[in-house]
């Protein structure tokens, strides 16, 4: 279609947004054809979800015009945007867990007073929406029963209930399998096909490449590149991310592996409410090599970095480690793990990795500030630690480079920086790493990477955990499969591949026969 009749869906003209000294935005300009899907990247802190907010009414910009199907319009708010055909579909479902479809898509637009004359007005309409949008899903089924993919639909077909011609997905994949991922895109498809548009939050450069038409580049809160999806590629899109080239591949040679170091039996963690989260889960690490545990998030990984680490007790089973044997009778805490060289660095670094109330100096050494290297007879040796992180946060490439900031004033990728930095030059036997470049900048994933293969290499055990199979792809030697917190498939590095890992992370993977354990 000529640029001059091409018809757009969103179009933005010099949208700015500051936050106190920090301009998010900066003079954005896009244009989002109609009926595409269109794609937008950029590292961490970009500004990509500041823009996303201010389309969908959480933010109201400084400057700037935004203009739907050529009309400019005033969006204040998010009853705004949605009276205006922009639907959001965010990382995290809006959605209440114990009430059914048909109630979560009608809360808030429940159509009258009398709420069974709304109900069924919207019944009808959703199955249209179904069958018209191939969204097929029980609307009287409670969420809470639903796998995360059939959430996620709940969360379109709330938005094409309201109306939605535009349709923003934030990081719609990150807790899906790549089979549900797939699924996810024919959707898309077929909403375009119907004359929705939709724009795509992803920093999976793979999904960009595969699903959208148009790809727009943000750095540093200013929009630095427009791309026809088919006329580029990785390697181009990250350059243009980073604003330098990046390496993609991870650089390993094979795993010389050696003597068993930390070895569990038949764990089993249960929760508050006595739910059973670990059940018998066995494995073995050894020196020189890297173990992935592969899974959509909540099958019970984090209750196994958790037990492994110490931070969790278990219910029953065993831990060998460092010599000892840490059953139910006979634990070991957090800190006598750390004592024993086993570090640990969280999934979630704001709960568990920092306390962002902390200058930087101070976070470094959490968990190691009894040693001896921070303490005199009566003080911490203030200024060690101050030196210590600034020659940490060198070599780190943490930014800015300044020990006394408070963490909290850190980006989330920089904030990872620092805890996996602490974890890892503590030089310790076993690392239990989870989602280590979660969050991270595209040009900083690289150097983690580096770093765990550096620690492999130096014949300490990984055990890493990360809901990215690309990821687990490119670190393990060998991986493990969980789903409902039991592991339910294993295959050497060399075997894996994303179908049979994605079948496995569904619990639909049938072993062929005569397979060895």
């Amino acid at each position: 279609m000529n640029q001059d009749t091409q018809s757009y869906a969103i179009e933005l003209e010099g949208i700015s947004k500051r936050f106190g000294a920090v301009q998010a935005n900066k003079d954005i300009a896009l244009r989002v054809p109609a009926g595409t899907i269109h794609g937008i990247i950029g590292e961490n802190g970009a500004g990509k979800s500041t823009l996303m907010s201010i389309i969908y009414g959480f933010y109201e910009a400084d400057a700037g015009v935004i203009k739907v199907d050529g009309q400019a319009v005033d969006i204040h708010n998010s009853q705004d945007a949605i009276k205006a055909g922009i639907g959001m579909v965010h990382q995290h479902f809006m959605l209440v867990d114990n009430f059914t479809v048909l109630e979560n898509i009608v809360l808030g637009a429940e159509g009258g007073a009398l709420l069974k004359q709304g109900l069924n007005a919207a019944r009808k309409e959703l199955k249209r929406l179904e069958q018209e949008y191939s969204l097929d899903v029980d609307i009287d089924a409670k969420v809470e029963d639903l796998p995360v993919g059939l959430q996620q639909r709940v969360e379109i077909l709330k938005a094409l209930y309201r109306g939605a011609k535009v349709l923003i997905l934030d990081e719609p994949t990150g807790v899906l399998t790549p089979q549900e991922a797939d699924h996810l895109f024919r959707i898309l498809s077929s909403l375009t096909e119907q004359g929705v548009t939709v724009l795509l939050i992803t920093h999976k450069l793979r999904e960009i490449l595969a699903s959208t038409n148009n790809v727009s580049v943000m750095r540093q809160g200013e929009m630095v590149a427009h791309r026809v999806t088919a006329e580029t590629d990785k390697d181009e899109l990250a350059e243009l991310m980073v604003g330098k080239k990046v390496r993609l591949k991870v650089d390993k040679e094979a795993a010389q592996p050696k003597q068993t170091v930390l070895s569990a039996e038949q764990l089993c963690v249960s929760d508050s409410q006595g739910v059973e989260r670990l059940k018998k889960v066995s494995l073995e690490l050894k020196a020189g090599e890297i173990l992935g545990i592969a899974g959509v998030s909540g099958n019970g990984q984090s209750e196994l970095l958790n037990v492994l680490s110490g931070i969790t007790p278990m219910s029953s089973g065993s831990i060998a480690f460092a010599g000892q044997r840490i059953t139910a009778e006979q634990p070991k805490t957090a800190a006598q793990m750390r004592a024993l060289h086993m570090a640990h660095v969280p999934e979630d670094r704001h709960k568990m990795g920092l306390v962002t109330g902390f200058e930087a100096y101070e976070a470094a050494v959490l968990g190691y500030h009894d040693a001896d290297t921070y303490n005199g007879k009566i003080l911490m040796k203030r200024q060690a630690m101050v030196e210590e992180c600034q020659a940490r946060m060198a070599a780190w490439d943490v930014r800015p480079l300044n020990p006394h900031l408070k963490t909290a004033n850190f980006s989330g990728g920089n904030q990872q920086k620092i805890v996996i930095a602490r974890e890892v030059e503590q030089n310790p036997e076993v690392l239990l790493i989870g989602q280590p470049t979660r969050g991270v900048d595209i040009g900083a994933i690289e150097n983690i990477h580096e770093q765990i293969v550096k620690l492999r290499d130096a014949g300490k055990a990984i055990l890493l955990v990360s809901v990215e199979l690309d990821e687990i792809m490119a670190l393990s030697d060998r991986i493990l499969v969980m789903f409902d917190g039991a592991v339910v498939g294993h295959v050497s590095a060399e075997e894996a591949d994303e179908r049979t890992l994605g079948l496995m992370m569904a619990n639909a993977w049938q072993e062929p026969q005569g397979a060895s354990a």
